[in-house]
């Protein structure tokens, strides 16, 4: 299948290396030439534009930083939906703002006759590559018939939950989920290190019980350790909070808890640790290097 791809970040590599190892015919773009010029090198077919990329794509693939980004490469100059054809289907990978996507989604049908498929991911960079992310998906039963064989290839999990942005707030909510349980698993931490407990054995304690959870098997031997991966960017757990803030905003839903994560979070960035890992909040407790 032919596959355009705009977005060769972290998350861009993982994805188009398990694409092009599954034998897809891959074109990407970045606006960073660097990006463009890395991905030749594991046989990404590199463009100068978006237009250019998505030009005879049966898919149009997109993980991009921000809605800004996307629309730009979707409308602005050398856009991509300039040159989409009405059988292509676009797949925002990307977490976005809902109300946007639906706007964009609806712009591209109307001037293009493509569809769209939201699809936010929850796993990062290793679990791209190795085809084991969770795929939420938003849009209409025949768009993602038309590329399901595809997402198959690229999750572990790939769940249909309703019409274009339902996968953006399935998205909304898993960062409420994660990221709210960031603050509560290093004030636990805190608690349990003060009290004297071996935190080696903790988990193995709670585990039959309500605590024991799978965030709590992923984050609790790397906060104990202070294993802080740079993959996870502070700064993209401020701006998924705020799309959350925003989305509860808008449906007039109340949020204490993740708005006061949040509050957390933007005070670890205040004070210089915007590039480290989220669950790096754990140092506001314990006075390390903050």
């Amino acid at each position: 299948m032919r596959i355009a791809f705009l977005g060769l970040g972290l998350m861009g590599e993982g994805f188009t290396r398990r694409l092009i190892d599954l034998g897809h015919d891959v074109t990407g773009f970045d606006p960073v030439a660097e990006r463009r010029l890395a991905a030749s090198a594991w046989g990404v077919m590199p463009a100068e534009t978006p237009a250019a990329a998505a030009e005879g794509a049966d898919l149009v693939m997109t993980c991009v930083t921000t809605t800004d980004d996307l629309e730009a490469a979707l409308f602005g100059t050398d856009g991509c939906a300039g040159t989409m054809s009405e059988a292509a289907v676009l797949v925002d990978f990307s977490t976005t703002v809902v109300a946007r996507t639906k706007a964009m989604a609806g712009q591209l049908k109307a001037e293009r006759g493509a569809g769209w498929i939201d699809a936010p991911v929850s796993g990062g960079p290793p679990a791209a590559r190795d085809g084991k992310l969770a795929i939420m998906m938003g849009g209409d039963e025949a768009d993602i018939a038309r590329a399901r064989p595809v997402l198959d290839q690229l999750a572990a999990s790939l769940v249909h939950l309703g019409p274009v942005g339902a996968g953006q707030v399935t998205k909304m909510v898993n960062q409420v989920c994660v990221l709210t349980n960031f603050v509560v698993l290093a004030e636990a931490l805190n608690l349990a290190e003060r009290g004297g407990v071996d935190t080696s054995r903790l988990q193995a304690a709670l585990e039959t019980g309500y605590a024991g959870s799978n965030l709590m098997a992923a984050m609790w031997p790397r906060m104990m350790s202070r294993d802080y991966a740079p993959a996870g960017y502070l700064r993209q757990v401020l701006k998924d909070l705020d799309m959350v803030h925003d989305l509860a905003h808008d449906l007039q839903a109340s949020i204490p808890m993740s708005t006061q994560a949040a509050e957390l979070f933007r005070l670890m960035a205040a004070r210089g640790h915007a590039e480290e890992d989220g669950i790096a909040v754990l140092k506001l407790f314990t006075g390390e290097a903050v």
